[in-house]
């Protein structure tokens, strides 16, 4: 089995050099991407299930593995959720998919946004990046119908970094496009 060229790129070149610039003296405290969750939360899936098993295909083939169907974790009267409603769709990506789609994301997804200006440099303090992308049309993978509607989802990447600067260095190691702190 073949790795993902951004893993072979990580193992090669990106972990020494972090090394060096974090100044850390064990290679065992590089921090690595640990996994990569795509999240999806449609409240039409509460009137149309049809809609719930549309998502999960479109999301099953821009991950390249089949998602798992959210539920609501207690009732909401006011928006007429029951306890175990499926809401959503989630997939967590490991190893060689992960990679890939990392790879996928950077070079082929967020250059297809219109507008696109790079994105926000901001992480949750535990070395994590979120990202939001408003359609899922910027993946090759999602064909969209004309007459369809066209969601957006969640990206988180976990990363083992302690701190966001060493997690901000991992990530513009691999080219994430980040947007500078000034264009805000």
């Amino acid at each position: 089995m073949t790795s993902a060229r951004l893993e072979q790129l990580y193992r090669k070149t990106i972990k020494a050099n972090l090394q060096k610039e974090l100044a850390l003296d064990n290679v065992m405290s590089v921090p690595e991407i640990k996994k990569i969750v795509i999240n999806i939360g449609v409240k039409e899936a509460v009137a149309d299930s049809r809609v719930l098993q549309r998502i999960a295909k479109v999301i099953g083939e821009i991950a390249g593995q089949s998602p798992v169907i959210t539920k609501a974790k207690k009732s909401i009267a006011g928006f007429k959720i029951r306890e175990g409603m499926p809401l959503g769709a989630m997939v967590t990506l490991r190893r060689k998919r992960m990679y890939e789609f990392l790879d996928r994301l950077i070079n082929i997804a967020l250059p297809n946004v219109r507008d696109f200006r790079g994105v926000s440099p901001k992480l949750d303090r535990r070395g994590n990046y979120n990202l939001g992308i408003k359609e899922w049309s910027v993946f090759p993978e999602a064909e969209t119908v004309s007459n369809e509607k066209v969601y957006g989802f969640n990206i988180t990447i976990h990363t083992s970094a302690k701190n966001d600067a060493h997690a901000y260095a991992l990530l513009k190691s691999f080219n994430m496009p980040f947007r500078s702190s000034k264009d805000k």
